[in-house]
């Protein structure tokens, strides 16, 4: 006949619930978990798309028939690096975020130049997606570790200085979030980061130090409604 069992003890049934649990999953490492906070908060850093980029830089999508198609960059290619430069800068302001796209994409005509052509030859030294002049171009490569041996070589010969930026597209399109984070003033970036037309205003007034124009503002308004809170992927102004 089949072996048949009798109930256990209660005395032994209390013992066994007390034993703890020995769990069958695999246990999750401290580097595991770093690695999950560190992409929770790159992916939190900004709302930035590359369809959003593409909306404010309308043409960005194509480099076809681009005047210097060495220098093009197409939104698929400048959006890591801008995202990479808001990581390095620490600008996680929207507002802030938006004003600096919006910035390079106008200079650089929707990434299509890294060097300054207008009016023709253009001027010696001049470029990065930002546009900086030389003398920033100068601070922002001393600024760069990796540069620090390659600088004396070029100091003074302002197109050499130019190149070293050039040489790596982080360095390219992170001149817009370094100037913003080191030559601005701490009320210039106050008003800024609400986003409003005042402060992005002052932005370009008292720290890029040019004037608004209405072409300018476009940019600005495109970037205002792809980042600010809700904003759409709609290619349309704020």
């Amino acid at each position: 006949m089949w072996f048949q069992s009798t109930p256990a003890p209660l005395h032994f049934a209390v013992l066994l619930l007390s034993l703890p649990l020995r769990s069958t999953a695999s246990p999750v490492s401290p580097l595991h978990h770093h690695q999950q906070r560190q992409q929770s908060q790159t992916c939190s850093l900004t709302s930035l798309t590359e369809a959003k980029l593409k909306c404010i830089a309308p043409s960005s999508n194509t480099c076809a028939g681009a005047s210097f198609p060495d220098e093009c960059a197409t939104a698929s290619q400048a959006l890591p690096n801008i995202l990479h430069s808001f990581q390095t800068y620490k600008i996680t302001s929207w507002g802030e975020q938006a004003a600096i796209v919006s910035l390079m994409a106008f200079e650089s005509d929707d990434f299509k130049y890294k060097k300054n052509h207008f009016p023709a030859p253009g001027r010696p030294g001049q470029g990065t997606r930002n546009m900086q002049s030389p003398t920033f171009n100068a601070k922002y490569a001393a600024s760069i570790p990796a540069l620090a041996s390659k600088l004396p070589s070029a100091s003074g010969d302002l197109a050499s200085v130019l190149n070293l930026l050039l040489s790596d597209e982080a360095y390219d399109f992170g001149s817009g979030a370094w100037f913003l984070s080191t030559q601005c003033s701490k009320e210039v970036r106050s008003a800024l980061q609400s986003g409003s037309e005042t402060g992005w205003t002052a932005y370009i007034t008292q720290c890029v130090s040019t004037t608004v124009t209405d072409a300018r503002m476009e940019y600005w308004k495109r970037a205002v409604n792809a980042l600010k809170p809700g904003g759409t992927a709609a290619c349309s102004s704020a």
